[in-house]
């Protein structure tokens, strides 16, 4: 443990140092998700840092997506006690205004840079907690707060300059800390069963007037261990949407989706039926540092200083093999229907995974993909 400058401020959660958390599970995390999602689908990016304490790493990445090759950049360092201060290597996350406003650069780094300013467009949105366990222990044991927004500035990938502005792009964020895996394998010990795989969909949405916020987690039976749909306006108004029933439309031969329908109820008895199509998309297992990255897991030492670029040909079957079997962002447009037959439309994160079997999409076992599209 060490002191910071944020021990000057009376802050502290736990009779510890603020660069010590209160628990001394070594899966302690601390870090943001950004999104560059292009209205036209010609191009996404993913970008996040991460703090890990109890391994004593910092990490940061900068992920694009365009045409048919995945790039990613990403940075690893000895962890520092100014939190203040958020940087890893080239790459820096300034806040200038919180809850509102966030400035990110990433210096030149093996023919990848970036300069984009984030402004949110909604208040920021406390999610509900997220939990999971095993026959032995905390999994997973989150806070996460989110945000749509937009984002202006640029990114640079080998000289060619993508151009992001307010109209062409927009994005979403979240900020989350707690417990997860992260860093190198653990020992296992004896075979733990509990976990039989996960459904998961994740629509943060902004439309003129309003955003929509959904996430469902699934087991392989169809129940429902983290389920949340609302929508906010922008004076800071929030409706509870329930009754949520949610079809995916699934690439015959695969898991990946093309789209998603949903239905919600309003508070006030009326119907909202929500249409999503997949404009591009980026698994995020390749290059990020998410789970199932078999070339880098966030946490994991590096050594001082460290970076390096991976590209991945998304056309490569060796490649795209291991794409429907893992978490994928995608740019999502949607339209919303009101009970009256008006329409807004909107775009956002189209974020879906199926890991393991889910019997009600009619994913039988871990490998199964399907033959025909039940939509």
């Amino acid at each position: 443990m060490f002191l910071s400058p944020l021990d000057e401020y009376p802050i502290h959660q736990a009779p510890v140092p603020i660069s010590a958390p209160a628990t001394s599970d070594r899966n302690f995390y601390d870090r943001s998700y950004f999104n560059v999602l292009d209205r036209q689908g010609r191009f996404m990016a993913l970008t996040g840092i991460g703090y890990y304490p109890r391994l004593g790493v910092k990490d940061a990445y900068l992920l694009i997506r365009r045409d048919d090759v995945q790039t990613a950049v990403r940075f690893s360092d000895a962890i520092d006690g100014d939190r203040l201060d958020q940087h890893v290597n080239g790459y820096r996350l300034d806040v200038v205004e919180p809850l509102q406003e966030l400035h990110l650069t990433v210096a030149e780094t093996e023919g990848i840079s970036a300069d984009l300013r984030w402004r949110g467009s909604f208040p920021a949105a406390l999610e509900h907690p997220h939990h999971m366990y095993t026959d032995r222990r905390v999994t997973l044991q989150a806070c996460r707060f989110a945000q749509l927004g937009t984002w202006e500035g640029w990114i640079d990938v080998d000289g060619d300059r993508l151009t992001v502005d307010s109209s062409s792009s927009v994005g979403n964020r979240d900020r989350s800390w707690g417990i997860r895996p992260i860093g190198e394998a653990e020992p296992s010990g004896r075979p733990d069963t509990a976990f039989r795989g996960m459904w998961w969909l994740y629509l943060p949405l902004a439309f003129d007037d309003y955003q929509i916020f959904l996430i469902i987690q699934e087991d392989p039976d169809g129940h429902r261990s983290l389920y949340d749909c609302t929508r906010r306006w922008r004076d800071g108004r929030v409706e509870q949407l329930d009754g949520v029933r949610a079809t995916v439309h699934y690439t015959p031969g695969t898991r990946i989706p093309h789209g998603a329908h949903i239905e919600m109820m309003t508070r006030s008895g009326g119907r909202l039926r929500l249409d999503v199509e997949s404009k591009l998309f980026a698994p995020i297992a390749f290059g990020s540092g998410y789970g199932g990255d078999s070339s880098w897991s966030h946490g994991t030492w590096k050594g001082e200083a460290s970076s390096e670029r991976v590209s991945y040909d998304m056309t490569a079957p060796e490649v795209m093999a291991r794409a429907p079997f893992s978490l994928i962002d995608h740019v999502g447009s949607a339209v919303c229907t009101e009970d009256d037959g008006s329409t807004q439309h909107g775009v956002g994160l189209f974020e879906h995974a199926v890991i393991g079997p889910h019997h009600p999409s009619g994913f039988n076992d871990w490998t199964d993909v399907l033959t025909g599209d039940p939509s």
